[in-house]
């Protein structure tokens, strides 16, 4: 099969596809043939190895995992002999969670895996966009213990965790604001944002408007400048607090006022995938792609992702998802 390899930390250029051998299910797994994956920034920050505790976990002077990519969609090809969950021909979706390889054109999961079938109403392309995205923005809104009414304002809104986090936002009744660019305005405000900030213009922080939560997933703009834009007893939410700096920071603005702050790295449970197909079935939340791509152009799309764009790219199989678009 067909795959995108790296054995080397580095530019998008250190990704090579190469003919690598097809794995065979065990007795607890299933064979997913991948109809598309992702490009998320975990995938190009593996890439790079950044920041440098990366290391750690993809491998400390080379990669340990050779094929990156974690969402998938596709079907189900053959399954081990111990599989109940699935059988063979179902269209299905999901995350290998940290054990990636969703670079190729077939993936090996244990049928327990973050694994479910796919949404009805929505291509292969629209499903492996849902997880990352989805389930990191479910993450962080639950860890604010988002409420009705709430004043929720979401910085980079038309990204790929934001974009989910305004819907969600919105599905739990809060009111949203989003800052984006001037190219992005419309398309946030389809997603349901109530108010967007086009940030070219306008600058959220010198304005005396506070919000009970601010989501940031771009971390552009000063965490000392966004804490005062909160609310008495307001939520700091950030993806994006990576340095160690920011880290003590936050944890110093959370043991010193009334104002907390949240970092960290999303778990991944089956529960939000779940969740999330039942939230799309029921037109609640819609995966939103800037673009596809071959698994041919795999270096184009990272180094398009790098740039800090949402970008979907699709495997050699792509032919056939697009009988699969609904």
């Amino acid at each position: 099969m067909k795959a995108a390899v790296y054995t080397k930390y580095g530019p998008a250029e250190v990704l090579q596809l190469k003919e690598v051998e097809k794995p065979i299910p065990k007795d607890n797994e299933v064979l997913i043939k991948i109809f598309a994956t992702t490009v998320t920034s975990r995938d190009w920050r593996f890439r790079i190895a950044e920041p440098f505790m990366a290391r750690f976990f993809t491998g400390l002077l080379r990669p340990r995992i050779t094929i990156l990519g974690s969402d998938l969609a596709g079907e189900i090809e053959d399954i081990g002999e111990a599989v109940t969950l699935f059988k063979k021909g179902d269209q299905v979706f999901g995350t290998t969670d940290h054990h990636l390889g969703t670079y190729a054109e077939y993936k090996c999961m244990p049928e327990e895996s973050i694994l479910a079938k796919k949404p009805d109403n929505t291509s292969y392309e629209e499903a492996a966009a849902v997880f990352f995205g989805g389930h990191t923005a479910l993450h962080f809104l639950r860890k604010a213990n988002i409420k009705k009414g709430q004043a929720l304002l979401i910085i980079g809104a038309s990204g790929s965790v934001s974009s989910y986090g305004v819907q969600l936002a919105k599905y739990f009744k809060a009111k949203v604001m989003g800052v984006c660019s001037t190219s992005n305005l419309e398309m946030v405000k389809a997603l349901g944002a109530d108010l967007v900030i086009d940030y070219i213009h306008e600058d959220f922080t010198r304005h005396d408007k506070t919000y009970d939560i601010i989501f940031d997933t771009v971390g552009e703009n000063s965490l000392s400048a966004s804490i005062k834009s909160l609310k008495q007893n307001g939520i700091y939410l950030g993806t994006v607090l990576m340095t160690l700096p920011l880290m003590i920071q936050g944890l110093w603005t959370t043991m010193t006022s009334s104002k907390t702050v949240i970092g960290g790295s999303a778990g991944e449970h089956k529960e939000d995938l779940v969740f999330l197909k039942e939230l799309i079935e029921a037109g609640h939340l819609k995966p939103v792609i800037d673009r596809c791509y071959p698994l041919e152009q795999i270096v184009e799309a990272h180094s398009y992702a790098e740039k800090g764009h949402k970008v979907l790219t699709v495997t050699s199989h792509r032919n056939e998802t697009k009988q699969n678009r609904q």
